[in-house]
């Protein structure tokens, strides 16, 4: 049975066919926002400004970053969705919103699918396990061996990556362990270097900092095989014998639903110029940020397999929705 929603989706998609031609012709000509969906300081606001800076380059136009931090990343999700598909507002995000929401909560006021355009994958984020330098923990066998002692731990999270692995982590080791959730990472990293929560499983981006200064020990990557981005760092598997532990995030952008394909087609070839030139590739690698590239096509056919991934995760992970 044809819904309410379902009809305005397809004459919002109809009449966005029809002025194609006419929304992109000019296009841009006034100051672009890209929003994301965790505060300042977070991995993705940190690629977020640098893709803003070469996009405005090759644009010739503003590129104003917006962080919407809140609700797993629901909040800015809905703005986007909300906007008006005319190319001026702009959505980097992760698995956060468009693989794992939609199994962590019963409810959500946006769909992850209908409600947006794929535009291009641009990264992916390497997760690493880490503790507390000060912890008596210098190994994944540590850490266990101290939560098993200590009788509960706790550890945070500021995104959905974050939290599915630790529930997983906890449950497959053992550990009784409390998930404490944050807004973004780096209140999860100023909660760990104060000793609030006993570990995190957080991206390289927002670790590497406090790893070089000797504040955190990381002890594992959470991929299935390790990370160049840190090679010396074994993986989760590698240090327990756990089968199947692979968690890594990815970002994208994306743009409400019904952008002219014109407008879908630059930003694509833009973006893909972008993460593959060779100086912007090291300045992320150096941060702790893989780049990727993708057609807008990929980019569709990606989240819907992740929405496969990431839906057996949680499930694995044992996580209730909310």
């Amino acid at each position: 049975m044809i819904n309410r929603r379902t009809l305005l989706a397809a004459a919002a998609a109809l009449a966005a066919c029809a002025a194609s031609p006419a929304r992109a012709q000019g296009w841009p000509s006034r100051p672009i926002r890209l929003v994301i969906p965790f505060g300042a300081g977070a991995a993705s606001d940190m690629v977020a400004r640098r893709l803003g800076d070469h996009l405005q380059a090759a644009l010739g136009q503003p590129v104003v970053v917006e962080n919407k931090a809140g609700a797993s990343g629901q909040i800015a999700a809905e703005l986007v969705a909300k906007a008006a598909p005319d190319g001026y507002t702009l959505f980097l995000t992760s698995n956060t919103t468009h693989s794992a929401n939609p199994f962590l909560f019963k409810k959500l006021n946006y769909d992850p699918v209908k409600d947006f355009t794929p535009i291009a994958r641009v990264c992916a984020f390497p997760f690493v396990l880490v503790v507390e330098s000060r912890l008596p923990a210098n190994s994944v066998k540590e850490l266990i061996a101290h939560a098993h002692q200590l009788g509960n731990t706790s550890y945070g999270y500021g995104n959905s990556t974050g939290q599915i692995a630790g529930a997983a982590f906890s449950r497959l080791t053992k550990m009784d362990s409390v998930a404490v959730p944050y807004k973004s990472v780096p209140q999860v990293v100023t909660d760990l270097l104060g000793g609030q929560v006993q570990f995190a499983f957080v991206d390289i981006a927002n670790a590497l900092p406090h790893i070089q200064a000797g504040k955190l020990r990381a002890l594992a990557v959470s991929s299935e095989t390790r990370s160049a981005l840190m090679p010396e760092l074994p993986t989760i598997t590698e240090e327990t014998g756990l089968r199947g532990f692979d968690l890594t995030a990815w970002g994208a952008i994306f743009g409400p639903a019904g952008m002219p394909a014109p407008i879908v087609e630059r930003l694509n070839a833009e973006l893909n110029k972008i993460t593959s030139d060779s100086d912007f590739r090291e300045r992320l690698r150096q941060a702790g940020v893989e780049t990727q590239a993708s057609s807008a096509e990929e980019l569709r056919v990606f989240v819907d397999r992740q929405l496969v991934v990431w839906g057996t995760k949680v499930k694995d992970a044992r996580i209730q929705p909310q």
